[in-house]
């Protein structure tokens, strides 16, 4: 399902834990890492494509988090010319998305990344707030930047929103342990 624009529809999932860091996975068979999303089918709703998504993609039910809020309206991006599939009609020239922030309120220990037929994700991990937007492949690094910006009062409802490191003066951070 393609908008008249070449956009084609889509749901993001930021999961978070109780200390506010989001979950991060990695592409089956590659390097790159980003957080869960996928397509919105003909005649779903977002929030029915959420947790179909959520379901395939992490292996957690509705029950299994706690809805925070949603971005306000669609934030786009478009693929550089060499992921365009010109033989496709219509031509697909970048994705919106409504981006969704949960909480995972089961144990951790339910997310399963291979439910699905064709996994997406082999690995995954809890990271900081902002390190997502570092390491997401670069095409998808202002919809991650303005979608963690607008979700983060939901997440951190105190007001103790973390801000986002100056990558000028960045050093490694402690070793992180895939799952």
């Amino acid at each position: 399902m393609i908008d008249r624009d070449g956009f084609r529809p889509n749901v993001g999932i930021i999961l978070c834990n109780d200390e506010g860091r989001v979950f991060w996975a990695r592409r089956v068979h590659q390097t790159g890492w980003q957080f869960p999303q996928g397509g919105v089918k003909q005649g779903e709703d977002v929030r029915e494509a959420l947790y179909r998504e959520l379901k395939e993609e992490v292996g957690l039910e509705a029950d299994a988090v706690q809805e925070l809020g949603r971005t306000r309206g669609w934030l786009r991006y478009r693929l550089p010319r060499r992921y365009i599939r010109r033989g496709q009609k219509p031509v697909c020239v970048g994705q919106k998305q409504v981006w969704f922030l949960l909480r995972l309120i089961a144990d951790e220990g339910q997310v399963d990344l291979n439910l699905s037929e064709h996994p997406e994700f082999d690995r995954w991990r809890w990271v900081d707030w902002w390190t997502p937007v570092d390491e997401v492949i670069h095409f998808k690094r202002r919809v991650y930047e303005r979608a963690l910006q607008e979700l983060a009062p939901l997440a951190f409802p105190s007001g103790n929103i973390p801000r986002r490191p100056d990558r000028s003066s960045r050093r490694p951070g402690p070793p992180v342990t895939d799952r």
